[in-house]
C-alpha cells in the first residue's frame, strides 16, 4: 500500500506594500568624489605667482609648463592605459615614441616646402598627415608587439619587464638601420614659429597647439572609457573576462585594440615631442621613459585622470624651478614623486577611480 504524500503548500506571494515601493525608488548613494588632486594644479600656479613676481613672466612659464605637461601626458597615457586595463608592464613603450617621430619624417621631410609656406592651413594639413602616418605605423607595430612579444608573458611581470626592454633595444637599432644614426633636424612649420603676445606675456604658438591637442586627447580617452559601450566592455573584461566572453564578446580582440591604441598615442606624443625639441634621435623614447614612469607613479598606476594631473604637476614644477632655482629643477621630478607618495602611497588616484 503506497503512502500518500501531503499536498505541497504554495509559497505565499510577496505583497508590494507602499513603503517597499517607495524604498525601491530611492537611488543608491553615489561614491563621494575625490576632489583634492584636482585642486593641486590651480593651487600650485597661484602659489607661484608671488614667487615669480612678474605677471607676464608667470603667464609665460605657466603656459610653457602646461604645454610640456600635455605632451608628456599624451606619451604616458598610452602606457597607463595598457597597464590599467591589461596589467602589462611595457618597458618598451619608448620605442613607439621614437618610431612615431621617425615615421612622421616620411611625410615631413619630403613635404618640407609645404611646411615652409606661410599658410596655417597648409602647415596644419601636412602635420595632420604626418601624425596620421605616425599613429598608423605605431598602431600596427603595437599590434605585432602584443601578438609576438606580450601575449606569451601575460601575468608574468618580471618577464614582461625583461622582454619589453629587449624589444626597445632592438627597435632603437632598427631605427638606426632604417634612418641612420645621425640626428635628424625637425624644424617647426612656419606658421607655428614665434610667439603670440598677450600684453607683455609671450606665448609660443606651438605650445598653444600642444595644450589644445592634449586636452582633446584627454577628453576622448575619458569619454570613451566612461561613456561608451566599448569602454564598458573593456572595463568589464578587466574585472571578469570570462563573464564578458560568455556574453559573446571577444575580449581578447578588445585588449589587442587597447594595446594598439596605446601605441598610437605614443606615436602621436613622439611627433609632438620631436617638433618641440626640433631634433630626432633613436634614443629619444628611452630618454623620456623616466619622466613617463614618474608621471604614472604620481598619478596612480592605471589611472588616466591621475596621469593627466601628474604630467601637468611635473612639467609646471620643472618650469617654475628652472626659473627660480635652476639647481633644484634637476631633482624636482623626484622630489614631487616622493611628496605625492608620502601623501598618497598609491598615487593621486587608484585604478578604480581613473
Amino acid at each position: 500500500m503506497s503512502a500518500t504524500l501531503p499536498p505541497i503548500a504554495a509559497a505565499p506571494k510577496a505583497v508590494a506594500t507602499p513603503a517597499a515601493a517607495a524604498q525601491a525608488d530611492i537611488p543608491l548613494p553615489s561614491a563621494p568624489r575625490d576632489l583634492a588632486p584636482l585642486l593641486l594644479v590651480p593651487v600650485l600656479t597661484l602659489l607661484m605667482l608671488p614667487l615669480v613676481g612678474d605677471f607676464p613672466t608667470w603667464v609665460t612659464l605657466t603656459v610653457a609648463g602646461l604645454a610640456m605637461g600635455m605632451m608628456i601626458f599624451i606619451m604616458a597615457s598610452g602606457l597607463t592605459l595598457v597597464f590599467g586595463l591589461m596589467d602589462v608592464l611595457n618597458f618598451g613603450h619608448g620605442a613607439f615614441v621614437s618610431v612615431g617621430a621617425f615615421a612622421a619624417t616620411l611625410v615631413l621631410l619630403p613635404m618640407r616646402g609645404w611646411l615652409e609656406a606661410d599658410s596655417l592651413l597648409l602647415n596644419l594639413g601636412v602635420l595632420g598627415l604626418a601624425v596620421t602616418v605616425a599613429m598608423l605605423v605605431t598602431a600596427l607595430l603595437g599590434w605585432a608587439f602584443e601578438r609576438v612579444i606580450i601575449m606569451p608573458v601575460y601575468g608574468q611581470h618580471l618577464k614582461q619587464i625583461l622582454i619589453t626592454m629587449g624589444g626597445m633595444i632592438v627597435a632603437e637599432q632598427l631605427i638606426n638601420v632604417i634612418w641612420g644614426a645621425e640626428t635628424i633636424p625637425l624644424p617647426l612649420p612656419t606658421s607655428l614659429r614665434g610667439a603670440i603676445f598677450l600684453g607683455d606675456a609671450a606665448i609660443e604658438k606651438y605650445r598653444l597647439v600642444a595644450v589644445v591637442v592634449g586636452l582633446v586627447v584627454f577628453a576622448i580617452m575619458f569619454l570613451t572609457l566612461n561613456r561608451t559601450k566599448i569602454g564598458l566592455l573593456i572595463r568589464a573584461g578587466v574585472e571578469n573576462g570570462e563573464m564578458v566572453e560568455s556574453l559573446g564578446y571577444r575580449i581578447r580582440r578588445l585588449f589587442v585594440a587597447v594595446f594598439a591604441a596605446g601605441s598610437a598615442l605614443a606615436g602621436l606624443g613622439g611627433v609632438m615631442w620631436g617638433l618641440y625639441k626640433e631634433t630626432l634621435t633613436a634614443a629619444m623614447g628611452g630618454e623620456i621613459m623616466v619622466m613617463i614612469f614618474i608621471v604614472i607613479i604620481i598619478g596612480g598606476l592605471g589611472s588616466v585622470g591621475g596621469c593627466f594631473i601628474g604630467a601637468l604637476l611635473m612639467a609646471l614644477i620643472a618650469n617654475y624651478a628652472g626659473f627660480l632655482a635652476p639647481k633644484f629643477a634637476l631633482v624636482s621630478n623626484i622630489v614631487l614623486m616622493i611628496a605625492i607618495l608620502m601623501w598618497r602611497p598609491a598615487g593621486l588616484y587608484s585604478k578604480s577611480r581613473g
